[in-house]
């Protein structure tokens, strides 16, 4: 694949490859390439901790269904780099092979976000204070129409472009910049298919307003 034919989303539609990419190792890999892009399988396993054997696997696996590919380097090395920077999954699909094997690997991916906020949370204590003032914890119910939920996250797109050709192009990150994972999760609370909207909650509605347990700051927000 050339530098031209590259896009800047993977849409994955094969259900081997989404049950290829269910697995922390080879996603943690591809995001180490999207980011500190291109490695060899040596550096990512210094940087992921895993043996370069295992990293050398796992990069073939992702290969295999073009997630990741290899590229020209100095002498014997090879370098692998991401296809692309970001991952499309389907919401649905008429196929239910792709339909089962996209909802098991976006659950997957939550599972995987839910660790690493854990993580973060257990290890708060060890960050710089003024990155502990900086991060953001909690959450926010909103009343929105799909359509006002589909305005809203193209203006936290419109915000997260301003900072996203750092990924690709280390030169441009300011001095103090470091890697940040911003999580976007937003969905509809009542999760029956045909609920009737009226003045009250619905049943089964949780109506407890959104808290931010960072209680340095006067504001509310979410995980996104």
């Amino acid at each position: 694949m050339t530098d031209s034919e590259h896009d800047d989303v993977l849409h994955l539609n094969d259900p081997q490859a989404m049950r290829a990419y269910a697995h922390r190792t080879r996603m943690e890999l591809v995001g180490l390439l999207r980011t500190e892009g291109p490695l060899t399988a040596t550096r990512a396993a210094e940087l992921t901790g895993e043996s370069v054997a295992s990293c050398s696997y796992h990069l073939r696996m992702l290969a295999k269904y073009g997630i990741v590919e290899e590229v020209p380097g100095p002498g014997r090395q090879k370098p692998w780099r991401a296809t692309a920077q970001f991952t499309n999954v389907p919401r649905t699909s008429a196929d239910p092979a792709v339909q089962a094997a996209a909802t098991q690997l976006r659950t997957y991916f939550a599972q995987f976000y839910f660790e690493d906020v854990a993580r973060a949370q257990q290890t708060a204590d060890v960050v710089p204070e003024r990155w502990r003032d900086a991060e953001e914890f909690g959450d926010m119910l909103l009343y929105l129409t799909p359509e006002e939920l589909r305005e809203l996250n193209a203006g936290v797109d419109a915000l997260i472009d301003r900072y996203l050709s750092r990924n690709v192009a280390p030169e441009t990150r300011p001095e103090g910049a470091e890697l940040v994972q911003i999580l976007r999760i937003a969905f509809r609370r009542d999760r029956q298919p045909d609920a009737e909207i009226s003045g009250d909650a619905a049943p089964g509605t949780d109506t407890r307003a959104g808290t931010d347990t960072n209680a340095d700051t006067a504001t509310e927000g979410g995980l996104s």
